[in-house]
């Protein structure tokens, strides 16, 4: 997916995705499509439900949450299911894309800097949307597969909070990249600590606390629909 200038610039802008790139929250849309197949019942979509309001207001324990959420794909083969929550995301996911976040992405491309899309959403979700838009890189967690199949655990440490800074660095480190001067664009209070390290943060649909932090530190506050 990649498509990074010869000569990397000096700066990127990073795009979380839910309630930024797209006006919507994919986790309970993802649970309510895994219902419809029969894959998981109301009660995964209660607790889910459940999960997003916590994340909401940061009390999320995104580690556990997101290794029992790996443990649903335990012997499913990874390839059916890449073509299955792709045609989902287009069907489901698209017309949920912000105008804001098209013409961000395109603006940013236009300058020739390059955009990943940095979050702790699984791929399957957050590849199809950055190829719709056409971010150039995707940045979020793993999954492990062996012989073609979901083990059921996580390859890497959650991209989420501190950890998205350790993951983004890593990215720009490769690419040339000064993280001071870049822009990431967020709505939630879980991504205090990566904006925190741009020189451009970006705050879009705030949660409560977001919002408020975003008061006491003088960041502008955008609305994205």
């Amino acid at each position: 997916m990649t498509r990074l200038p010869s000569t990397a610039p000096g700066r990127a802008a990073f795009f979380d995705l839910d309630k930024t790139l797209v006006r919507v929250n994919t986790g309970p849309l993802y649970v309510r499509w895994r219902v419809r197949q029969r894959r998981m019942g109301v009660g995964d979509l209660a607790r889910v439900t459940w999960w997003s309001l916590l994340y909401t207001f940061g009390r999320l324990d995104a580690e556990r949450i997101s290794a029992a959420a790996a443990a649903t794909l335990a012997g499913v083969d990874e390839g059916a299911f890449r073509a299955e929550c792709a045609a989902w995301v287009e069907e489901e996911i698209f017309p949920h894309v912000t105008v804001r976040a098209r013409t961000e992405v395109a603006r940013h491309h236009a300058e020739g800097t390059p955009c990943a899309l940095l979050t702790s959403s699984s791929r399957y979700i957050a590849e199809p949307v950055a190829a719709m838009l056409g971010v150039d890189d995707v940045i979020c967690s793993d999954v492990e597969v062996r012989e073609g199949r979901f083990t059921g655990g996580l390859a890497s440490p959650l991209c989420y909070g501190p950890r998205k800074v350790t993951e983004a660095q890593r990215w720009a480190d490769a690419r040339g990249v000064d993280l001071g001067a870049s822009a990431f664009y967020t709505d939630s209070v879980t991504d205090l600590p990566m904006l925190a390290a741009v020189g451009e943060p970006r705050v879009i649909n705030p949660d409560p606390l977001l919002s408020r932090e975003a008061r006491r530190r003088g960041w502008s506050v955008e609305s994205w629909t």
